[in-house]
């Protein structure tokens, strides 16, 4: 078993930055891949990052391409999301999620384990 633990979220104005951090414990950390997703209000459970399990290969959704980075410390068994430049349409509960296959999709079926997620709102 895998337990996520997210911190870091909170209200930002728009242009501003966050640092999302996502602490895992249980399995080797470095054995697999780790995403984040976001969901909003009323919509699904969308993807915005994933990084294979070296950090050698990293993914972004087209929305956040250019202001948000992922990475990680493995000897901290620690996924971070740097998000820079945030607008308003980037409001939502985000959550890290661990892919213990490292298939490394966007999908959020393939993901094995969640945390609870920490909510990010960007006022306008």
């Amino acid at each position: 078993q895998v337990q996520l633990v997210e911190s870091g979220g909170g209200l930002v104005q728009a242009g501003g930055s966050l640092r999302l951090s996502c602490a895992a414990s249980g399995r080797t950390f470095s054995s697999y891949t780790m995403g984040w997703f976001r969901q909003a209000p009323g919509k699904e459970r969308e993807f915005v990052a994933a990084i294979t399990k070296s950090g050698g290969r990293i993914y972004y959704a087209d929305s956040v391409k250019g202001r948000f980075a992922i990475s990680r410390d493995n000897a901290k068994n620690t996924v971070y999301l740097q998000m820079n430049s945030l607008k308003p349409e980037d409001t939502a509960a985000y959550y890290c999620a661990a892919d213990l296959k490292s298939i490394t999709t966007i999908s959020r079926y393939e993901y094995d384990y969640w945390g609870q997620g920490t909510q990010v709102t960007v006022s306008s």
